[in-house]
């Protein structure tokens, strides 16, 4: 992979397609003027309770269209975006109406109270818009220091204020829209404000996520709102409404942002952040007034492929996906790797392992080097020269027959940092949308309360009411110790007013030749985000799978330590070969929820990762 100027301009898109039916869905507006969006809520049919848990697996299709398509982590996000896009609007406002109505039905992972990146092509350029939170501006660097000088623990940070960033979702989108809406503003939030007032039945996913989920209880209004008066989490297919979350989003829908960080509602996050009784957090009125959404350069890479050369975009720091991604690609690129054939349609030990040596290279100079670009400078002076094709040959060239088990940082442009790696830290949580829409714009967005159930903190209108929406616990994705055992500081330690760094990687990727889209995709998966899409990537570019055969395969990856294989998804010769070449392989659960939609011949093809409930719809 080389590393080309940061230039996000690429050449036109081309658009077509035809009426896509998905799950037995009966839909909808028949409006197609932008301005003239009527929402109608689908039936409440079992159609949209998939048995899907925190592992379950249910196999998908994919799913072609012709014209325009949106993927999202729930039918109902899904539906509203393609209604929005029926009735005239554009990828950014279906984008609206979906993260709306995720905040409703997928509150674990993403909502209002959270943050997110937004990777935009309007047919000509990419563009990155950085919704990220922030930490209160009197947070310090000892933030998750106990009295006893150590770090506290993870669920002790989590639970509570401490965790608490200022929520930046919002505010982004509105950003966005006043550059690429085409509906108004307010229509958008119509799906998930007649969804939240009429009730949506809890699915196996959101019931299975709810049971172990026991410091939701210790807040009134989750407890109130998501478990029944003996304390059991309402069952599947109960019909759940949340006219608490209505009324802030018709707050939001009439006056914008400002509705959620001004005023009766920032009095509310801050009451509930400052004054939790046992784990109280810094978020000021100021910190909330205060925040901006920002553009900034996406990281735009060359990829060649199979003797075709593509145009791989994702977001720059804070996040550390694209230029993650970016390295574990271009470090194959130059090893054997292309020259390996799947075995029984997966990867075999030989590619694996190669991979996860690439991989322990890149998560090394991510612990290294990356943090908030506003606070952390980038290695001699440009993001890029960690994506420099001679460097990346370099570290490749560390990778032998037996596995490094840990890797070093580089030094990228023979830099010398003063900044010391960061430890091994927990990461969580996310949810990912995908959209093509008629007018040749795409996004790929990445949205985020950290953890499941983020801080544990419902927030609404008043003290106790049930419902509302969650609160992030972003501020632990900072790295919980400020230096190293000399004092060197960390990149990624807390500072007020900062943005901590996430692995999120939404990516759009382009035929260099031509500039048309080719895809669009992205997970949720904390840490582990990176390698859901590098894999997805990768069976695209170089194994010719379509996105959903891409989605299907089994998940893999190593964050610098053990190489980590999906439970039960690879043989056990290949589990031996990789142990046999010093590999310290653990299976465990690796539930990605990739969405993606890639071009065809016909128009497009989306897909969803049968690990999550999901879907893809479309005309």
């Amino acid at each position: 992979m080389s590393s080309a100027p940061t230039n996000a301009r690429v050449s036109g898109l081309a658009v077509s397609g035809r009426r896509l039916s998905v799950v037995a869905l009966a839909l909808l507006a028949a409006c197609s003027t932008p301005g003239s969006f009527s929402y109608r809520a689908p039936a409440p049919t079992d159609a949209f309770l998939q048995p899907e848990g925190s592992s379950g697996y249910t196999e998908k299709p994919g799913w072609a269209t012709r014209k325009f398509s949106v993927a999202a982590a729930n039918p109902l996000a899904t539906d509203a975006g393609y209604q929005v896009l029926k009735a005239g609007g554009s990828a950014v406002d279906a984008a609206i109406a979906v993260q709306m109505v995720l905040t409703l039905v997928e509150p674990q992972s993403s909502g209002i109270g959270g943050g997110a990146f937004l990777l935009h092509f309007n047919g000509r350029d990419v563009e990155a818009f950085d919704g990220r939170e922030t930490a209160p501006a009197a947070a310090t660097e000892r933030l998750f220091i106990g009295a006893d000088d150590k770090p506290i623990g993870f669920r002790e940070a989590v639970n509570g204020g401490r965790s608490v960033g200022t929520p930046g979702a919002v505010r982004m989108l509105e950003m966005a829209h006043r550059q690429y809406g085409k509906l108004p503003w307010a229509r958008l939030f119509e799906p998930a404000i007649a969804l939240a007032e009429n009730g949506f039945k809890i699915s196996p996913r959101l019931f299975t996520l709810l049971v172990p989920a026991e410091h939701l209880k210790s807040d009134p209004s989750a407890r109130a709102y998501f478990y029944d008066s003996a304390g059991q989490p309402w069952p599947v297919g109960h019909v759940l409404k949340n006219p608490e979350l209505a009324a802030v989003l018709r707050r939001i829908a009439a006056d914008g942002s400002k509705a959620l960080l001004e005023g009766e509602m920032a009095d509310a996050i801050v009451d509930k952040v400052r004054n939790h009784p046992s784990n109280p957090g810094a978020l000021a009125l100021s910190d909330l007034a205060a925040y901006q959404a920002k553009k900034r350069e996406p990281i735009c890479t060359d990829y060649r492929a199979t003797g075709k050369d593509y145009r791989v975009c994702g977001m720059p720091p804070p996040s550390s996906g694209a230029i993650a991604v970016a390295q574990i690609l271009g470090m194959l690129s130059t090893t054997g790797a292309t020259a390996l054939p799947l075995e029984n349609s997966i990867p075999g030990a030989d590619w694996l392992h190669l991979y996860t040596e690439a991989s322990r290279l890149a998560y090394a100079d991510r612990a290294q080097f990356l943090g908030d670009p506003d606070f952390v400078p980038a290695p001699t002076g440009g993001w890029m020269a960690l994506l420099e094709p001679r460097y990346l040959a370099s570290r490749a060239s560390l990778i032998g027959e037996r596995s490094m088990k840990t890797a070093a940082p580089g030094r990228p442009g023979g830099t010398v940092t003063s900044f010391a790696p960061m430890p091994d830290q927990y990461e969580s949580g996310t949810s990912h949308i995908s959209i093509i829409d008629p007018y040749g714009n795409a996004i790929a967005m990445t949205t985020t309360i950290e953890g499941f159930w983020g801080s544990g903190l419902m927030v609404n209108r008043g003290k106790g009411l049930p419902g509302g929406f969650l609160l992030n616990n972003e501020l632990t994705d900072f790295s919980f110790v400020p230096a190293d055992a000399t004092g060197a500081p960390i990149a990624n330690r807390v500072q007020g007013g900062k943005r901590p760094r996430s692995a999120m990687a939404p990516t759009l990727v382009f035929d260099k030749a031509t500039g048309q889209l080719v895809l669009t995709t992205g997970s949720p998966g904390g840490a582990v985000i990176i390698h859901y899409t590098a894999k997805t990537l990768y069976a695209t570019l170089n194994w010719g799978m379509n996105v959903q055969q891409a989605i299907n395969l089994p998940n893999f990856g190593s964050l610098n330590g053990p190489t980590l294989l999906e439970e039960k998804r690879f043989p056990a010769t290949t589990i031996q070969a990789l142990q046999a070449r010093g590999h310290d392989v653990r299976e465990q659960d690796l539930t990605s929820g990739l969405q993606g939609i890639q071009r065809t011949a016909t128009g497009f093809f989306g897909g969803a990762d049968p690990r999550r409930e999901g879907v893809v719809m479309g005309d």
